[in-house]
């Protein structure tokens, strides 16, 4: 494959919403404690989205800080891709209106739906789109509005969850071993009951959709199915796990990042860790968690970074790329 249509991230971004939420804040409202869930989860606080903060909005916000970093502006973008469970509407799509709001005169848009595995996906797909021949550049970008899928009597799973959006830009002209290296994506629909989106009754006789998860199944399925998925990226690329210099892993709870971390003997300086701040953004947090690593300094050009998730479905894959 030339040069010319390999794919590469040229640019990073973020949104997060204002209003921060503290466990001690939460422990108001319903039965828990900060040290429950800091010591079951990593979480200290969350971002809640307000009204106005909508899955379009913030997604487009995080695509106009990718693109200042990348010295571009919209129309010079061919397609965007918005990984979400959590649209502001039916259709049309998040990243039509995305479109909008950014005033891109042309190209194209679409939503990708893969729970929180969605930007690894999401990923794939712009790349694919690049090495296709189909676009030059392309905005991916990861964006929920979680806090309106919770329970928020239900103190298992309105704690772990948070909004926010994150957004990367694609681009061809990738030289070799630079860029995108490769992708993985799996899933298991058969298993999929074990994390979802239900109905639960709230206020009297409404019900609203909610989050519904087996905490403990979900877990030992991540556990397996993220070791998989790095061994495969890993194993693709002639790589070892001591040959990645960054973890940017989807950031659900901490147990699981730092069991990640020790597979590939990283150093827990070299894990990217978010989910004490942000919480668990589903297809936000690894484009959250890579802008905050970018933009502080951590993870510079030429970095070989890693990527994992795993998210109802059930979904879970891996990406590789060299910054």
């Amino acid at each position: 494959m030339s040069s010319s249509v390999r794919a590469r991230l040229v640019g990073v971004g973020g949104y997060l919403p204002r209003t921060i939420v503290t466990n001690d804040d939460l422990a108001t409202r319903i039965e828990t404690s900060d040290e429950w869930i800091r010591t079951r989860t990593g979480i200290r606080q969350r971002h809640i989205a307000e009204e106005d903060e909508t899955t379009a909005f913030m997604a487009a916000e995080a695509v106009k800080e990718a693109l200042t970093l990348a010295g571009l502006q919209p129309a010079d973008l061919d397609a965007v891709i918005v990984a979400t469970a959590t649209p502001d509407r039916a259709f049309p799509s998040v990243a039509v209106e995305v479109q909008a709001l950014l005033g891109m005169p042309a190209g194209f848009g679409f939503d990708v739906s893969a729970a929180c595995s969605g930007f690894v996906y999401a990923l794939s797909v712009g790349d694919a789109l690049i090495k296709a021949g189909s676009a030059r550049r392309v905005a991916v970008i990861g964006s929920e509005v979680f806090s309106r899928l919770l329970d928020w009597n239900d103190r298992t799973t309105c704690v772990l969850f948070g909004d926010g959006a994150g957004a990367v830009i694609l681009e061809g002209g990738a030289a070799e071993g630079e860029g995108i290296l490769s992708t993985h994506l799996h899933a298991d629909g058969t298993i999929g009951d074990i994390l979802y989106v239900g109905h639960s009754t709230q206020e009297g006789c409404s019900t609203h959709p909610a989050v519904k998860m087996q905490g403990r199944e979900v877990f030992r399925h991540a556990v397996v199915k993220l070791a998989q998925a790095v061994d495969e990226a890993l194993e693709a690329n002639g790589l070892q796990g001591q040959d990645v210099q960054w973890m940017v892993p989807h950031q659900a709870n901490l147990r699981i990042i730092e069991g990640m971390g020790k597979k590939l003997n990283l150093p827990a300086d070299r894990v990217v860790v978010t989910v004490d701040q942000h919480a668990n953004t589903s297809a936000a947090s690894i484009p959250l968690a890579l802008n905050v690593a970018v933009r502080d300094g951590r993870i510079q050009r030429g970095d070989l970074v890693l990527m994992e998730a795993l998210g109802g479905g059930l979904t879970w894959g891996s990406a590789l790329l060299r910054m």
